[in-house]
């Protein structure tokens, strides 16, 4: 399914409060409540969301939603994350470079790098760094995650394990008040520890939806991270949860 702007800002509200009405979007989104409901009838027949009285919740609370769906929520923030992250790296570093939307944004990003070399699993961050004819572009063999721009499995985790790379840059299904960073499946977090743990740099990108995010699968801890690049102040609880070897860059306002 394809979302409009609007639907994928009804999936992205729906994940951070859990439910809504039906008034109440329509007020969030400055339209009647008849444009809402047909928006929500489109999301119940992609089984996004579950109905309930007077509105709608969010279907399946530890499932991720599609890479469409997130590509286009908390745009602004993941831009701002790519930015930031590029700026850390130098022309002619080695990079691994992980799933999501948000490592996408680091690789547009970092486009006009010069003679990188970027290993990854990720075709949608792979496709625009191979513009740039400098850059050498390594990317895993195998089968695709469709409906997902990536490759996961043996093939990836072998990549990743073949190199040691100056700097590793991956994201997360979610980072809870334990310090524990969590995806949504095995594949998902075998996949970040052989990225993170062949690399003298591991940078973690996530914009602020991530924090508290429940996901099933542990994939490592905050104390795994060298360097994390977030779009806005750490929420309470996690300042003092973020260890002190961990440098915090925070995209709007540069290092914290």
């Amino acid at each position: 399914m394809n979302l409009s702007v609007r639907q994928g800002g009804i999936v992205e509200l729906l994940r951070v409060q859990g439910a809504v009405s039906v008034e109440g979007l329509a007020t969030h989104f400055s339209v009647t409540p008849q444009t809402i409901r047909r928006d929500l009838n489109a999301l119940y027949e992609a089984n996004l969301v579950r109905r309930r009285h007077g509105g709608a919740e969010l279907a399946g609370h530890e499932r991720n939603v599609s890479f469409q769906t997130r590509r286009i929520t908390h745009f602004q923030a993941k831009v701002q994350i790519g930015r930031a992250v590029a700026a850390l790296i130098p022309d002619g570093a080695s990079v691994l470079l992980g799933f999501g939307t948000t490592p996408e944004q680091v690789a547009l990003a970092l486009v006009e790098h010069q003679e990188l070399t970027v290993v990854t699993n990720n075709l949608s961050a792979a496709m625009p760094l191979s513009q740039n004819t400098s850059n050498r572009v390594v990317i895993a063999g195998g089968v695709l995650r469709q409906p997902n721009p990536e490759i996961l499995g043996p093939e990836a985790e072998r990549l990743f394990n073949s190199f040691k790379a100056d700097f590793g840059v991956s994201g997360v299904g979610g980072f809870d008040l334990e310090g524990a960073l969590l995806d949504f499946d095995i594949a998902e977090s075998d996949c970040h520890k052989a990225l993170r743990g062949n690399c003298r740099t591991r940078i973690l990108v996530l914009d602020h939806s991530k924090f508290g995010r429940l996901a099933a699968v542990r994939s490592g801890s905050i104390d795994d991270i060298d360097v994390l690049v977030t779009d806005l102040p750490l929420p309470a609880g996690y300042r003092q949860r973020i260890p002190a070897h961990v440098h915090v860059v925070i995209a709007s306002e540069g290092a914290a």
